[in-house]
């Protein structure tokens, strides 16, 4: 267009709810700004909804900053669309050309129920944090810095771990909706600290227990997970939780053993 706008073709999936079908409906994005974020575009599209009587498109959001992990689109066949590391929220309309057809779909997964439209019920990831994600014990006040030295390499790859914001990208991006990149990122920044170790055999059953509980599928280790992970979690986690999930399995038998409960 003259002025550096573009007209857009949105095949958006759409559906009531979890037990009503849904279908690709194809909507026109015009006259939209490159500068704009992808759902700037997709409330400039509402808002056109809107005015004609027609019932906008439900999709998440949040913080619009990259920190919430609400903005779970699946765009042209990839979490988050084309860019790597960037939320749906930090992807901008100039990385689309005009003409252009895009595809919006929700996550895909069992474990992933649609609420509405593109928006998915991601309440099972709360269920597993809430069967071990967290330090439970008295660890006492804000330690002096030198008092429990950690080193720098470990203190990183801890915070690494937890900078994990629960998309849901690494489940939508495997084909097995696997959550292990998720559930490892969170098993390991606990894993690597020394206020994580007292809960840290009986976090990582209770966690792995949960994740399979809720229906997710299993790894084959294709590394689609890392390569889609806004936040750049590496497949190192899932090692780290497979580890400590086999050590925890053979303490418990190791104590069995010894008659001790």
């Amino acid at each position: 267009m003259s002025n550096g706008n573009m007209n857009l073709t949105l095949k958006v999936w759409r559906q009531k709810d979890a037990k009503t079908p849904g279908k690709m409906v194809t909507y026109k994005a015009e006259n939209i700004s490159p500068d704009m974020s992808f759902l700037e575009m997709l409330d400039v599209v509402n808002e056109s909804l809107t005015l004609k009587g027609e019932e906008p498109i439900y999709f998440d959001h949040d913080c619009r900053e990259g920190i919430c992990g609400m903005c779970s689109l699946y765009i042209n066949g990839r979490p988050h669309g084309p860019k790597r590391a960037i939320t749906t929220c930090q992807l901008h309309m100039r990385s689309f050309h005009d003409g252009q057809t895009i595809t919006i779909e929700p996550w895909r997964a069992a474990a992933f129920p649609v609420v509405k439209d593109l928006a998915v019920d991601r309440s099972a990831f709360d269920r597993i944090q809430q069967a071990g994600g967290y330090v439970s014990i008295n660890t006492g006040g804000v330690p002096d810095a030198n008092e429990i030295p950690i080193p720098k390499v470990i203190a990183d790859e801890a915070f690494n771990s937890a900078t994990c914001i629960q998309c849901g990208a690494c489940v939508a991006a495997c084909k097995n909706a696997s959550a292990m990149l998720f559930v490892g990122a969170k098993i390991t920044q606990f894993a690597l600290l020394p206020q994580g170790q007292t809960e840290r055999w009986s976090r990582v059953q209770s966690m792995v227990a949960q994740m399979d509980k809720e229906g997710f599928g299993n790894c084959t280790n294709t590394g689609a997970c890392e390569a889609e992970c806004p936040k750049e979690i590496t497949l190192m986690n899932i090692g780290r939780m497979n580890n400590d999930f086999f050590n925890a399995k053979f303490f418990k038998e190791e104590k069995a053993h010894e008659g001790v409960e």
